[in-house]
């Protein structure tokens, strides 16, 4: 049986790309992730991964935030990103005061630094993340730039490891090949 790892690696450059830029929508890291290949195991991908991101233009970074919703909100994207964006703010629901305190600090935020709040929401609740979002606003511009960028690398090795799941393999097969058919 082939692995996912493998099926990434003979994946057509297109299809890489597609799918890398639903991870992360940098093409500096989209073409370092892809070129990359043939990786001998998924753990090889997502180091290479991990150092391409490491570090982010203004312009890098404006880009892939525009491809980001504001927490709890979705971008018409995609269907696959949107699924994806819903699945990782999946525990983004709280009582309503605590919504309502989460929209003012997202606009007192962008209005501070003139981008979107951005934070690896898998696995967090409303009041964690209010309480980064309320951390953060504190910062520095040269800080908060580099805790954004630190947080895009995260989320976008957490969507590549995903897509690199035996699973997520098999249905990226089964849709190509209903395409093709």
């Amino acid at each position: 049986m082939t692995s996912s790892i493998d099926r990434f690696n003979d994946l057509p450059d297109s299809e890489a790309r597609d799918l890398l830029v639903s991870c992360l929508a940098v093409e500096r890291w989209i073409d370092e992730v892809a070129s990359g290949r043939p990786y001998d195991d998924k753990p090889d991908a997502l180091a290479q991964a991990g150092q391409s991101a490491q570090h982010l233009s203004d312009d890098e970074l404006a880009t892939a935030l525009a491809r980001h919703p504001r927490i709890g909100e979705q971008l018409p994207t995609d269907e696959a990103e949107a699924a994806q964006s819903r699945r990782e703010q999946s525990g983004v629901e709280d009582d309503e005061a605590t919504e309502a305190a989460l929209r003012e600090a997202n606009r007192a935020y962008e209005r501070k630094f003139d981008r979107v709040f951005l934070i690896r929401a898998a696995g967090r609740s409303t009041g964690e993340i209010l309480s980064e979002l309320e951390r953060r606003i504190s910062n520095d511009e040269c800080t908060e730039k580099a805790e954004t960028v630190a947080q895009l690398r995260e989320i976008a090795l957490l969507r590549l490891d995903a897509a690199l799941e035996p699973d997520a393999a098999l249905e990226r097969d089964a849709a190509l090949e209903a395409d093709a058919s």
